[in-house]
């Protein structure tokens, strides 16, 4: 049996895997992470990790799991140790990150995690818990009062549930014990993800302590941020190969790009690294690095995931590798490309071709099928709000429409070779629900418009847009999906 990772192991690892460049056991816990996953471990936990190897001992990293306990148990044995594996066609590089001093699983202990949160050391909070984590309508953004754990939580936050909860039951604390509150960061891919993410938390502590609200409203930070990294699941495969390297197992790696990019806004409530140092870009405006992102990576994302996963193309570079599956992501980006207000700084021409190259990397095997999840929750920022946009300059949204139209084709849960899947999102049911027994595309095109935690009803009115999506739909059920890119 191969011997797992950690702090002893770090001595005998091959010359040329990068070592933590600090004494970790200096290192204070200044970041509370919710939702730990593999995001998390190959992009922020990178720049707290060069603060750290800088001599900024105050920025090791608490991570905590809202849901399972799978991330502290690949970690706990590791000693919260993992390697960071860059991939770029044939290279390789290996960082063996040490920023993670502990993780907890919210649900076994709520209350150390709110202990956590309280700490006079702790001074940011970053979440990464997917557009479902922040417990918001897609559609308006509203916190989903009726929801059972949101529900709980509005009633007591003796045992928080939710991210929103648990964020306020830790400022109650601070507040109560003549603390400043922590500046919490949302990295989700939500547009006005600081904006949002204050609206829930305010919307919990109100209901609770409407002076409690007032303070993290005038004394609180929930700035804007732009997060940019692919970051595709980790598969047993990965694990074996980085452990005949390594000589040693690594549950916890994580594999991405070279590519990495934070655009946070200059707001914060107290302390900080120096972010600019380690490649952060601080700006007063997020928005336009958001809309960009958005509109162009993760919308085209998004039509890759169900275009792709229909058609049998398992991974993202093998659909940009099809002239057809090219072609497509040209049309969508110019498109989307007309509804951008590009911020200085960002050639957007250059953007589109280094995101090719990007979606082109072969090593990282990023798959359709994981793109595909939460696709309900993903839908309105990455392409209805785009749609949206062009009609509202009287413009067609063909392609665009397309990509939706793939998405409403997923929801059968079978692909063109009538292979089945798991509709993994929280709303499959109700999608499930209303396409059954339509006898017609224009039918279901209509069920599935109807559905306003998806779709503005603006949008779903609009009669140009319906048709077309009608007309993709069709051609999509008799033709297949590589035939509907033609």
């Amino acid at each position: 049996m191969t011997d797992r990772l950690s702090n002893a192991a770090l001595s005998h690892l091959p010359a040329g895997v990068a070592l933590p460049a600090y004494d970790r056991g200096a290192v204070r816990t200044g970041v509370v992470h919710l939702g730990i996953g593999a995001f998390h471990r190959a992009h922020q936990a990178a720049v707290f990790e060069a603060a750290l190897a800088d001599g900024d001992a105050r920025w090791g990293i608490l991570g905590v799991s809202l849901r399972s306990a799978g991330v502290r148990d690949q970690m706990a044995p590791q000693d919260g140790l993992y390697g960071l594996v860059v991939r770029q066609g044939e290279e390789q590089q290996v960082q063996i990150v040490g920023a993670t001093r502990a993780v907890l699983v919210a649900p076994e202990n709520p209350s150390a995690v709110v202990d956590a949160l309280a700490s006079a050391d702790v001074h940011l909070v970053t979440l990464t818990v997917t557009e479902k984590g922040y417990r918001l309508d897609p559609a308006t953004g509203e916190l989903l009062a009726d929801e059972p754990d949101v529900a709980a939580d509005l009633a007591s936050l003796d045992a928080p549930r939710t991210a929103p909860g648990f964020l306020v039951a830790g400022l109650a604390r601070r507040r109560a014990a003549g603390l400043p509150p922590f500046t919490a960061i949302s990295c989700d891919n939500l547009p006005h993800n600081g904006a949002r993410l204050r609206q829930a938390v305010l919307r919990v502590a109100e209901a609770h302590d409407p002076s409690l609200a007032a303070w993290i409203a005038a004394e609180g930070a929930f700035p804007q941020t732009m997060v940019d990294r692919i970051v595709p699941a980790t598969t047993p495969e990965d694990v074996a190969a980085l452990a005949a390297d390594l000589g040693v197992e690594d549950r916890a790696m994580v594999k991405t790009e070279p590519f990495t990019q934070w655009v946070v806004e200059d707001r914060f409530a107290g302390e900080r690294p120096d972010l600019a140092r380690y490649g952060v870009q601080l700006t007063a405006d997020v928005a336009p690095w958001e809309e960009a992102k958005l509109r162009l990576l993760n919308g085209a994302h998004s039509g890759i995931a169900y275009l792709g996963g229909l058609a049998g193309i398992r991974f993202v570079h093998e659909f940009v590798a099809r002239p057809e599956g090219r072609a497509f992501v040209e049309r969508l980006w110019d498109e989307a490309e007309t509804t951008l207000n590009p911020p200085p700084g960002l050639d957007v021409a250059a953007y589109r071709r280094d995101l090719m190259a990007r979606f082109s990397n072969s090593a990282l095997q990023h798959r359709t099928q994981q793109i595909a999840m939460d696709g309900s929750q993903k839908l309105p920022q990455r392409l209805l709000q785009t749609i949206a946009a062009r009609r509202a300059e009287g413009k067609p949204a063909d392609t665009l429409s397309l990509a939706v139209v793939a998405w409403m084709r997923w929801q059968g849960g079978r692909d063109d070779a009538g292979n089945s899947f798991t509709v993994d999102d929280p709303l499959a049911q109700r999608t499930a629900a209303a396409i059954e027994g339509r006898s017609s595309a224009a039918e279901r095109v209509d069920a599935l418009l109807a559905i306003d935690a998806i779709f503005p009803p603006a949008l779903a009115k609009d009669q140009t847009v319906r048709e077309a999506l009608t007309r993709h739909l069709e051609r999509i059920e008799t033709q297949g999906a590589l035939a509907a890119l033609g």
